[in-house]
């Protein structure tokens, strides 16, 4: 039998709509925010409801000559959430304690409090923070349905800004298809507010998370126990799938302490099928690795990235480069020549001699060379008193090989032309993606070997020749040794390089698609993009996000010339919008974290109950009794006690709160458009 809604929701919804998205998660009913209110005597809510006769008529009653409201009552009708599931009557398919008519599981004081199952762990408190004593990693300590929905929804932005070439302004509009996005804040929440926005859209993410191992200086708490760690990672890896296009990939970077585990969680969250790779990343040279020693492991100089692809990727396989002299010596030693040996000193005049087609229609056109003239490599750095070194930094494009040609193209070829010259096959597709692209294809040679020159793979740079070859997955050829400053700004630790995240970024994105990094630290993922000519969206909840993250991408857009800058050419420019989800509770909560007496401790807990000009008072868990609060009990018990006391459901205001008049005041009339253009497209 299907779900049957009591009338009162009907009346409930009509009645509710006029105040927009406030009680409502999508189409139904926001439960928790709706008792919430009936509970604190929302005089805004209760005028509306007088005004539902069905209330009137079920919910008000005349004892002696007064009108009571049964609020309670009212709760119990909006909480009930299986009373009308597959049933008509309360009793049927239901057996379980209850008090007072009311199963203990529909009861808002009996919980069950198990949170490594279900629950939602904060996006890594300092380690500054648990270094003082907070050791509560939940944000939800009550895992009921409704409050993970409302904690879950989209939240309030604040003190949003436009970042370009011109420094920043403020930002009243919002466009998700040419618009980079960077959020302050906890990147759970905030994965969660642009979920509906963005869902299906990301080509590439990379994330970078705490490797939990509680041994480095890098500034997040990165010392979870194991369980609390994978809870926290699927909390995150579970909304990212959603925002994944179907042609998207994730790259996951992690260490070997939980690297095992964390493969084992990805197969069962994006599905084992679509596991495609594990590259080993060699990050540090042996000599500096950290280990050994005293405790007689081996020294860690390498890192792993998983990587997963849905169905309709695509992943286009990188080139690793390395010195040209060093290859060809190592072949020497091997016993073996190479290849690239001959020079096309003189290119000599074409003559067009007739067309052909390929296997896929596509027109060739075909002409016969004259006056062509080569040397070997050999002959040719005598003749110039050089080293054969120095004649493949010189002559790099015009030194070649042969090899067999397609034996379907070949035979046109030689079909076209008997002769042992130099034979041009040029293609110029008339259609896709490369339309109109000039491509010579050369065959030399009765048999019409093909030519290939050796530009195809090796390249010059600063007078060196470079030789590249496809990746695989040991990646040892990025060097870490200059990062701490690339980009100009420092984090002494988790910084990766930009050569790194230009490879993993072009192995599954082309220019335009969005790429997403939610812990974003130094952001190197975000500077690379830009420079990549990719859209980004980077969430970050540290302070330390203006003075590291923001001020990279500025001298990004100013032309910063680090990195990947002179690959790419990177002369400067885009913008970007920052942003942060607007603080409620986790204002007072940073306050109880950083007190350092107890003085200081009360300061924050006047601030709690009365409010400041900036925000309101603090969200109380309604299960605490204020009168019990006893400061002889010292800081640290305190300190513990307000934490406590805190709703870790509402850190951050939610978007159907922006038009309550507490809140609406609190912001600025910029920020409130800027939310409306963010969710609605505007009002």
């Amino acid at each position: 039998m299907g779900k049957i809604e009591p009338k009162i929701f009907d009346e409930l919804k009509t009645a509710l709509v006029s105040f927009g998205d406030k009680y409502f998660v999508a189409e139904e009913l926001n439960r928790s925010k709706l008792t919430d209110d009936l509970r604190n005597y929302d005089e805004a809510l209760l005028s509306k409801l007088f005004e539902v006769d069905f209330i009137k008529q079920h919910f008000i009653k005349e004892v002696a000559g007064q009108k009571l409201f049964q609020i309670e009552q009212l709760e119990v009708a909006v909480l009930y959430n299986d009373y009308w599931d597959i049933s008509y009557t309360k009793y049927e398919n239901r057996v379980g304690l209850a008090s007072k008519g009311k199963f203990l599981q529909d009861s808002q004081d009996v919980v069950l409090d198990f949170p490594f199952k279900d629950g939602v762990l904060t996006a890594s408190m300092t380690k500054e923070d648990n270094e003082d004593g907070y050791d509560d990693a939940f944000l939800n300590e009550v895992i009921e349905k409704d409050e993970i929905d409302r904690l879950f929804d989209k939240k309030v932005f604040v003190n949003s800004k436009r970042y370009d070439k011109n420094g920043d302004s403020v930002v009243t509009e919002f466009n998700e298809d040419t618009d980079n996005l960077i959020i302050k804040g906890n990147n759970l929440l905030a994965l969660h507010a642009i979920k509906e926005k963005y869902a299906g859209k990301v080509k590439v993410i990379y994330i970078d998370p705490p490797y939990n191992t509680g041994s480095d200086s890098f500034l997040y708490n990165d010392k979870f126990n194991h369980s609390a760690w994978l809870t926290f990672m699927k909390n995150r890896l579970e909304v990212a799938k959603e925002l994944l296009s179907n042609d998207g990939m994730i790259f996951v970077q992690t260490d070997d302490k939980e690297h095992a585990y964390l493969k084992v969680l990805m197969d069962s969250i994006f599905g084992q099928i679509k596991y495609l790779n594990t590259v080993i990343i060699k990050a540090k040279a042996s000599s500096g690795a950290s280990g050994g020693g005293e405790d007689k492991r081996l020294k860690k100089n390498v890192e792993f990235l998983l990587v997963y692809a849905n169905e309709n990727a695509q992943i286009k396989i990188q080139q690793k480069p390395f010195l040209l002299s060093e290859y060809i010596a190592e072949r020497k030693e091997q016993g073996k020549s190479f290849a690239y040996s001959n020079v096309l000193i003189n290119e000599g005049t074409l003559s067009k001699i007739g067309e052909t087609l390929d296997g896929r229609g596509e027109v060739i056109e075909l002409y016969d060379v004259t006056g062509y003239e080569t040397k070997s490599v050999s002959k040719l750095a005598k003749e110039e008193n050089i080293s054969e070194e120095e004649i493949y930094v010189k002559y790099l494009d015009k030194i070649y090989t042969t090899e067999n040609a397609q034996t379907s193209i070949r035979d046109r070829v030689r079909d076209a032309v008997q002769d042992d010259g130099y034979t041009i096959a040029r293609y110029v597709p008339v259609s896709g993606k490369n339309k109109g692209k000039v491509t010579d294809v050369g065959f030399i040679g009765t048999t019409k070997r093909l030519i290939s020159f050796l530009s195809g793979t090796s390249y010059v740079e600063e007078g060196i020749a470079y030789k590249t070859e496809k990746a695989g997955t040991l990646w040892e050829d990025i060097s870490w040794s200059s990062i701490k400053n690339e980009g100009g700004v420092e984090l002494s630790n988790g910084k990766k390089p930009e050569k790194l995240l230009q490879r993993i970024i072009a192995s599954g994105s082309e220019e335009k698609d969005i790429i997403l990094d939610f812990f974003m630290g130094s952001a190197s993922t975000q500077a690379t993009a830009m420079k990549m000519n990719r859209r980004f969206i980077g969430i970050e909840q540290m302070d330390y996000i203006n003075e590291v993250s923001v001020s990279r991408l500025q001298k990004v857009i100013a032309g910063e010339q680090g990195g990947i800058s002179k690959d790419v050419n990177w002369q400067g420019g885009g913008s970007f919008v920052y942003t942060e989800l607007m603080p409620k509770n986790m204002g007072y909560l940073q306050d109880i974290i950083h007190a350092k007496t107890l003085d200081d401790l009360k300061v924050v807990y006047n601030r709690m109950l009365e409010g400041t000009d900036t925000m309101e008072p603090a969200d109380i868990s309604f299960r605490a009794d204020l009168s019990k609060i006893d400061w002889l009990q010292g800081f640290d018990e305190n300190k513990r006690l307000l934490v406590k006391l805190l709703d870790k459901n509402g850190l951050y205001y939610n978007y159907s709160e922006i038009d309550d008049k507490n809140v609406r005041d609190l912001i600025s009339d910029e920020d409130y458009t800027f939310n409306k253009n963010f969710y609605e497209g505007g009002d």
